[in-house]
């Protein structure tokens, strides 16, 4: 068995599709009209009531049960990027994890929580070139030097 994706109830297909492409660079990989389907394996669906058979009041928008996560390298031009959306509602300000990792939270435009972190191999190499020892950035991170090693040779 394999997962090939995750399908997002959108109140608007052609919306929710410009907000993916223009500011996640999300690339199309299928139209379906309703149902479109992106490279990265996200794919949204107008009308889900209707596919999934459900009565439409049943389908509610911010569950906050779900969070669709990005990585990006150059984090601080991404919420450069993100003030351009002045309806975004934020879940808080840019916050830094214990391990390093600056992450911002807000809701896309159905209701979606979106989780934009910088990618983790930045925050490795931020360590490393501030004098930290690999051993050290392990222990910072709370990963093994060999998981630290798989990420940097990606």
């Amino acid at each position: 068995m394999k997962h090939t994706c995750i399908v997002l109830s959108v109140a608007d297909i052609n919306t929710a599709r410009k907000f993916y492409e223009d500011l996640f660079g999300l690339e199309l990989y299928q139209d379906y009209g309703i149902n479109i389907s992106f490279t990265c394996g996200l794919s949204l669906q107008q009308d889900f009531n209707w596919l999934v058979n459900l009565p439409k009041e049943s389908i509610m928008k911010k569950s906050n049960n779900i969070e669709i996560c990005f990585e990006e390298q150059d984090f601080d031009a991404f919420l450069n990027k993100l003030k351009k959306y002045p309806n975004i509602e934020y879940l808080g300000n840019v916050i830094e994890h214990e391990w390093g990792q600056r992450v911002i939270r807000f809701y896309d435009l159905d209701g979606y929580i979106i989780e934009v972190g910088e990618d983790m191999k930045m925050v490795i190499n931020r360590f490393l070139a501030s004098g930290m020892t690999i051993e050290e950035v392990s222990v910072k991170m709370d990963a093994s030097i060999e998981d630290l090693t798989k990420l940097l040779n990606n």
